[in-house]
């Protein structure tokens, strides 16, 4: 009889497995971790809502915070927003808080040398540089009067709101620094949300459990448009530029060139109505077109429960797309932006509706936090009700953040329970702004928590694994910051679009320089930067890994 060997295959077998395995986990094992290092930075805050049982609104959607050098070191500090007492509420209050930075990973509180201690009923902080002298101006949204204070160099700042005439009385939430009328400064736009008063307050109930009021319970408000004529003086011009409608309930308002043509276009937001997209008609007046543009509903015909939201384009198109945080048992909502001024949900498209719907999203965003190129999305959640298991026990008050890894292919993956211990801790969290406060290459996060003792700041490990380029823009004839300009990437084969900004999300201010994931790209071929006021800087073979300046070049 005649043997015959028979070739094995289980080596060849094997040792494809694990080509397979050095070639596709190495993406997933080296994703960035997200660290809770609230406490060990020196961050002792305690946000006051002012609940005595009464479900008074302003208690539930409550607040925000902001990342900014206040004190030009270079570094990152922390405003975080704080609420008050209401009707019935005898607890302890608190100011709102400024943290600055040391640079060795703390900060400590400056509260009352900086002069930003404000303790009415805080909503949201937008920081923007409105005199062009180099320090970055805040202003606080309230229930109740706003705040505007100017930034008298190193941080010490001046309450200037009644002086500049932008003391708005109404329940201020988000607002947004941008040079909508292109004149070179900066202008305000505050959203209100409605018109709300202790005295006339609903008693709500779902099942047999007392809850808060929907928002249509009571009358909306306009959201106000502040022109800046320079001098610190703003003329309020809302109703001429074609922004005088009260129908919504505004609580995010975020500003982007979406039509590509040089002037920033406003996205509003709204809560149980439908959203805004206010489109810049270039001579300083607005049309809004939401439901033509296709954003003012989700894909079912839904006016949203629309909390925060951003600009971002995250499939790398060169166009810039909407996410939407919405309520409870409704999914996030992903506007892809078409072109010719048309965008289509594409959220379970791109799988982010199925794993969102469990949630209530506050903030959403687009963050490149592993550095690859290509935005990413967070959410902060957290329930408003206290008592929402007595009417819904399959969800909870405090509930997990989520963070979403774009694929690259105009999918999403969720890598909530695999990016650290940071994104694993359940709470009430409300406004998240992004910046890298430790300067180590990175975007971190902080998220701004209702009704808990905890905030929470997470400090990025690994993002700095692939390479990044940092811009800071200084604008001559645009607007110092460079806010609203419109940067081109080319790193190879990867090209980025973004813009320069800081007001997105929800309640907050971001770190406005620009971090540019670049993958394992160690430069950047092409860097071009187009200025709101039409001038091009065109630069080549910039390394990475570094952060560089970008003066706006004024032709003779």
């Amino acid at each position: 009889m005649r043997t015959m060997t028979v070739p094995c295959k289980r080596p060849v077998y094997l040792a494809l497995l694990w080509l397979l395995f050095v070639l596709v986990m190495p993406a997933y094992a080296a994703l960035p971790k997200f660290a809770e290092v609230t406490k060990e930075a020196g961050i002792d805050f305690r946000y006051i809502n002012g609940a005595s049982g009464a479900k008074y609104m302003p208690e539930a959607v409550g607040s925000g915070a902001a990342f900014f050098d206040g004190d030009g070191d270079g570094l990152l500090d922390l405003y975080i927003v704080n609420g008050a007492a209401l009707p019935g509420y005898t607890g302890p209050t608190g100011p709102n808080v400024y943290y600055r930075n040391l640079g060795d990973g703390t900060f400590v509180d400056q509260t009352a040398v900086s002069g930003t201690g404000d303790e009415a009923f805080g909503m949201a902080a937008t920081v923007g540089d409105v005199d062009a002298d180099g320090d970055p101006d805040l202003y606080v949204s309230n229930y109740g009067a706003n705040r505007l204070y100017l930034n008298g160099g190193g941080a010490i700042f001046a309450d200037v709101a009644l002086a500049a005439g932008v003391a708005d009385t109404a329940w201020g939430t988000h607002a947004a620094f941008a040079d909508y009328d292109i004149d070179g400064d900066l202008d305000l736009y505050v959203a209100n949300y409605m018109d709300f008063d202790p005295a006339k307050n609903v008693e709500c109930s779902a099942g047999q459990a007392r809850s808060y009021c929907g928002p249509t319970t009571y009358p909306g408000q306009a959201g106000v448009l502040y022109r800046n004529d320079g001098g610190l003086v703003f003329t309020e011009v809302t109703k001429q530029a074609g922004l005088d409608d009260d129908t919504g309930r505004q609580l995010a308002a975020v500003f982007g060139d979406i039509d590509i043509d040089g002037d920033p276009d406003l996205f509003i937001a709204n809560d149980k109505k439908p959203n805004f997209l206010f489109v810049n008609n270039g001579d300083g007046t607005f049309v809004e077109n939401g439901a033509v543009a296709g954003v003012a509903y989700n894909e079912e015909g839904l006016a949203e429960s629309a909390m925060g939201a951003d600009l971002g384009d995250y499939d790398n198109d060169g166009r810039l797309d909407i996410i939407v945080a919405t309520f409870q048992w409704l999914a996030n909502t992903l506007y892809h932006n078409d072109g010719d001024g048309f965008f289509t949900d594409l959220t379970f498209a791109a799988q982010l509706g199925v794993a969102s719907v469990p949630y209530l999203g506050m903030t959403s965003a687009f963050v490149d936090y592993d550095n690859d190129g290509w935005l990413d999305v967070f959410v902060a959640n957290g329930h408003l009700d206290a008592n929402v298991k007595e009417y819904d026990p399959s969800t909870t008050y405090a509930q997990q953040n989520q963070l979403f890894r774009n694929v690259g292919d105009g999918t999403f993956v969720e890598v909530s329970g695999e990016s650290g211990s940071g994104m694993r801790v359940a709470r009430v969290s409300h406004g998240a702004v992004f910046g890298d406060y430790d300067n180590d290459g990175d975007v971190d996060i902080f998220v701004s928590d209702s009704d808990t003792p905890h905030c929470t700041l997470l400090r990025n490990d690994g993002g700095n694994a692939n390479h990044y380029l940092r811009i800071r823009a200084e604008g001559r004839k645009s607007n110092r910051e460079g806010i609203g300009a419109r940067v081109r990437a080319v790193s190879g084969d990867l090209t980025q679009v973004r813009e320069i900004r800081a007001s997105y999300g929800y309640m907050g201010s971001n770190d406005v320089r620009l971090t540019l994931g670049l993958g394992h790209h160690a430069m950047v071929d092409t860097l071009q930067v187009f200025w709101p006021s039409g001038a091009v800087q065109t630069m080549v073979d910039v390394d990475a890994d570094r952060e560089i300046t970008l003066v706006e070049e004024i032709g003779e």
